[in-house]
Order: C-alpha cells, then structure tokens, then sequence
C-alpha cells in the first residue's frame, strides 16, 4: 500500500496497532499518531523504558505478539523486524485489516509538513540529521525530529515539535526512504553497504536516485560534491542542486580547516564567505557532515548566526566517537562504524587527536556484511596498532554464511579474535597505558566493553581515594 493510503487512516478516533511498538522510530510515531488524535495501541518483545513511556501517555502497551492484540483495529502498522509470519501480520491479513510498513506510515506524515529534511548517504546520517536538528533548535523553528540515535540535547532519537519543519534520517536498505515525501533530500554519501539486499554498487546508486528524486519540482537536493559514486547517481536529475565539498568546486564550501579535538573552518556559499564554524568534534568527515547540515538550513533560508550557534554548540551523537571515560591513563571512545567507509572516517579521525597508541576493539556487524565486504574490512581494520576482534553480531541473520570473525584475524597480522567481551576487557587492561586510545566499534552491543572498563577505572578511583 502506498503512504498516500495511509493518510486516509489518520483521522481522529481511528484505532491503530503497531506492531514493534517499542523500536526507534515505531515509538515516536506512535506518539505523533496518538497526538492527532487516533486511538493508538501496540505491542512488543520486552519491557523497556520506551514502553512505560508511551503507556504514560495512555498508549496500550502489551508484551508479546498475539493475534487477538490486532482484534478491533482499524490498521496495523509493523516495524521491519515484523516478518509476514509474525502472529499478528498474520491475524491482521487475515480480517483484511490493511497493514503498513512504519517507513509508509512516516512518509505519509511529511505530506503535513511545509518542510521535510531528509537525510540519506551510506555513513553520517546521524550525525548530520542531529546537527540539522540542533540549528533548527537554535533558530526557533521548532521541528519534529526523527533519528537513528540519541541526541544529547534532546534526550532521545526524537521529539515532537510543533512547527512547519520534520527532520527524518533516511535510511536505504530495503528501499525504506523511497516511501518518504521530502522537499529537501540529502545525499551525503553513496559507498557499497547492505549488499544482502541491494547486490552491488550500481543497485545503490539507483535506490539513492529514486530517493532523491521524489523531491517535488520545487524541492532542493544536497549532495557531496567529493563524492563520485552520488554524483554518478544524481548525474542530470532535474531539481535545484546546492551541493557541499572541501575538494571540489561546490556551492557550499569549507576552507581554512583546522582540525583536532576541536575543529574550525570557514564556510562559503556561493563563493562568498558565510560564516566561521567551531565544531567541537574531530575528523574531517564531521567537517562535511556540518557542510550538508549547513546547506539543508540555507536551504530554508535560515540565518548564518543560527548555523555558526548550532554547530558551535553540538556536543554530537551517541555513540559517534563518543568518550567514554579511561582507564590507565587511556582514554575509551565508543564508536558505530560498522563498514569499510565509517571505520576509515573513524581512524582518520582519532589519528588526528595524536595518541600513542590505537587499541581497537570492533565487532563485525552481521555475516552478509563480514562476507560480502571482507577484503575492505581487512584493510580499514589493519590500521589500529592493536585489534581485538570480538564474534560477528547476528542481528537479523544466522549463521550459515561460512565466515567469522577469526577469519578477518588471519588476514591481520597481530589481530586476536577473542571468545567473549569479558576476554576483551580482560585483554585491554593488561595493556591499557597512558597515551592510548581505546576504541569499542560497531554497530552491536560492543559499546559494553568500554562501560565494563570505564567502570572498573571508577572502581579503581574509589578504591585508591578510599585508601588514602
């Protein structure tokens, strides 16, 4: 069913139930829906702090997945990881109850907004819709955010605002955004990921075309003029283009980069300076992540001084080269890279800050992802001085591929593959020293290791202030 459909459900008194209640973006969207007025209920796995939040906003929540949750529903709407043999998709097919996905049910949403920012590319997408989201903050534009972490400054992955802007992070895999009605599409980036569904390069670039041709014709595309695979993809596409670089001639341009711990540069817009950016994030790709940020806002025409306080004032993403505390002198950093491209931008980055020594623990995010890009995992993940390489994540998958973690360890001279995070933290200890970096990596549950260790050092510091 198409997102216009969807929008003949969203009428005050009709009931819907959302299958996967509890998820990242199926939560705030229950919240946007029980705003408008429709009687919202759900289920989901487990328990959570999501979920005692929406019941006290008198959404029903219940735990599990049985049919007779869908009885009486006017709609069902399912979060990805609800497959057609779901209980309930099921039951609700069954009584002809219409089932949405939650990305048809979002973009329905956009149609109601007089702007809708969605940020698409292979890596940075959380980063850069939170930056857009801080900016919008400082101008007062009020918007209603979605994204795929949690923002300090708001305290979650969204909030429900009530001016004419929505934000959206945009992601590709199994087409998700091509349901989503932007004005201005962001492209940050076009790189081989999610191989599993997409196949090869030249699939991704045609998803990422279609995507940021559903901008109407008065719509905006933004896009990385550094990047060869989305100007490939964007080659000729007929709507306003402002596009972002630090190599290439681009409408909105970085110049006199300083980077570090804290970062600063000049941008220019149309050749002209525009204003003096200090970000306190290292890396350059966090500079052309603040570019595209900055040029979504041009785009809506808001003020440079509100572009230079918002980025002047973003304290980044979680879990986005997030510090998370020491131990020996080291200092942990927590990171989401999980393919060829982000792990570069991440060791690009922390090679700037100037520590002795990179000890990087990472774990391989899913089987098809470890297969299909082994070779360009093994050379991004020879650049630590130390590798700890912890077992695959599953997610979604199980393990039939006939590949493994100890597998990238023989083709990294040095690298141990280790048998358990508590292994790993066990490892770290021995060899922490002040000067090194620690690095937790991937887009699992590998961040654990550097609270494990992060903890242990406050321990530590107890203990020695108890001593004395």
């Amino acid at each position: 069913m198409a997102a216009s459909e969807f929008i003949d459900y969203m009428i005050p008194g009709k009931c819907g139930h959302l299958v996967g209640i509890g998820g990242v973006s199926m939560s705030p969207l229950a919240e946007v829906l029980s705003e408008r007025g429709l009687i919202i209920r759900g289920s989901d796995i487990n328990e959570s702090q999501t979920v005692m939040r929406l019941r006290s906003k008198g959404i029903s929540v219940t735990i599990g997945h049985n049919p007779q949750n869908t009885i009486g529903a006017d709609f069902v709407v399912r979060t990805a990881a609800a497959s057609d043999d779901n209980p309930e998709i099921a039951a609700a097919r069954s009584l002809g109850i219409p089932v949405f996905e939650r990305a048809q049910a979002w973009g329905a949403i956009m149609r109601e907004y007089d702007n809708a920012i969605c940020i698409s590319g292979t890596h940075g997408k959380t980063t850069t819709t939170s930056m857009v989201t801080t900016i919008l903050m400082q101008a007062g534009a009020d918007p209603t955010v979605m994204i795929g972490g949690t923002l300090p400054l708001i305290r979650s992955g969204y909030r429900i605002g009530s001016g004419r802007t929505i934000v959206m992070e945009s992601c590709e895999y199994y087409n998700s955004f091509h349901w989503f009605s932007p004005t201005i599409a962001v492209v940050l980036n076009v790189d081989e990921d999610h191989l599993d569904f997409f196949g090869d390069i030249e699939n991704i670039k045609k998803s990422f075309r279609k995507f940021a041709g559903l901008t109407p014709a008065d719509g905006c595309i933004i896009l990385n003029a550094d990047d060869t695979n989305t100007l490939d993809a964007l080659n000729g596409i007929n709507r306003r283009i402002i596009s972002f670089g630090i190599d290439k001639n681009a409408d909105v341009k970085a110049k006199n980069i300083s980077l570090g711990k804290l970062t600063a540069f000049d941008i220019y817009y149309m050749e002209k300076l525009f204003c003096h950016i200090r970000l306190g994030l290292a890396g350059i790709h966090n500079v052309k992540n603040a570019l595209a940020a900055a040029a979504a806002c041009i785009a809506l025409d808001i003020p440079a001084e509100a572009i230079t306080k918002g980025l002047a004032c973003f304290e980044g993403a979680e879990r986005r080269l997030q510090y998370k505390g020491s131990f020996n002198g080291a200092d942990i950093y927590d990171d989401y890279a999980h393919n060829p491209g982000e792990l570069s931008a991440l060791f690009e980055a922390v090679c700037e800050l100037g520590y002795d020594r990179v000890i990087c623990a990472f774990q391989p995010h899913t089987y098809s992802r470890t297969k299909l890009l082994f070779d360009d995992l093994v050379r991004e993940l020879k650049k630590p001085d130390i590798l700890l390489l912890a077992q695959i994540y599953a997610a979604r998958e199980a393990d039939t591929m006939g590949i493994s973690s100890a597998m990238l360890a023989e083709r990294i001279e040095g690298a141990v593959c280790c048998r358990s995070f508590e292994v790993i933290a066990d490892t770290i200890r021995s060899m922490a020293r002040p000067g090194d970096v620690v690095l937790t990596v991937g887009a699992g549950d590998i961040y654990k290791i550097g609270e494990m260790l992060a903890v242990s050092s406050n321990d530590d510091c107890q203990n020695h202030s108890n001593a004395k």
